[in-house]
């Protein structure tokens, strides 16, 4: 469990922005309007990233699970064509989807620490802790959002997640 500094450049995806626990209705309502988006667009998307904050001083992780915000993420190879979003939307507002939450978003992190992250997402708080460590020993200082990436379904009993933080110097 050794944390790495990477370097994230550019990269265009889907996106839904909302506010609420993991699996509940309105992040499942999320993931689903942006795969349904996805397969009218027809591409190869990544995996399912999350972006989490809460709107007060305290760290998220210590704030009530219904009171997180969230940008959920699916990476698209490139950016899509003049127009393309908008007639997937239009097409896949047939399903029930809440497709009219997707947007096509890009955005650049930067310099970020990242650690794999096997098991429970109860556990995360101690490689959160080995990712601060690591930060601190270092000089720097968080600079963005939280970001995971799901290696793994939700309800896979041993989850991978890559753990991912913007830093700048302290």
């Amino acid at each position: 469990m050794t944390p790495q500094l990477v370097d994230r450049g550019p990269v265009t995806c889907l996106s839904v922005t909302g506010r609420g626990e993991p699996g509940g209705t309105e992040h499942v309502s999320a993931i689903r309007a942006l795969h349904t988006v996805a397969a009218v667009l027809n591409v190869q998307v990544g995996p399912l990233e999350g972006l989490w904050w809460v709107e007060d001083e305290q760290h998220w992780t210590e704030a009530p699970r219904d009171q997180w915000r969230w940008h959920l993420l699916l990476s698209l190879p490139g950016a899509p064509e003049p127009g393309a979003a908008d007639a997937a939307r239009e097409t896949a507002r047939v399903s029930g989807a809440a497709v009219d939450r997707v947007q096509v978003v890009t955005f650049t992190e930067g310099q970020c620490v990242e650690l794999l992250h096997e098991g429970p997402y109860s556990e995360e708080h101690v490689s959160l802790k080995v990712m601060d460590d690591f930060m601190a020993a270092r000089g720097l200082v968080r600079n963005g959002l939280h970001h995971e990436v799901y290696l793994s379904d939700f309800d896979d009993p041993a989850p991978r997640t890559l753990l991912r933080q913007p830093v700048a110097l302290a």
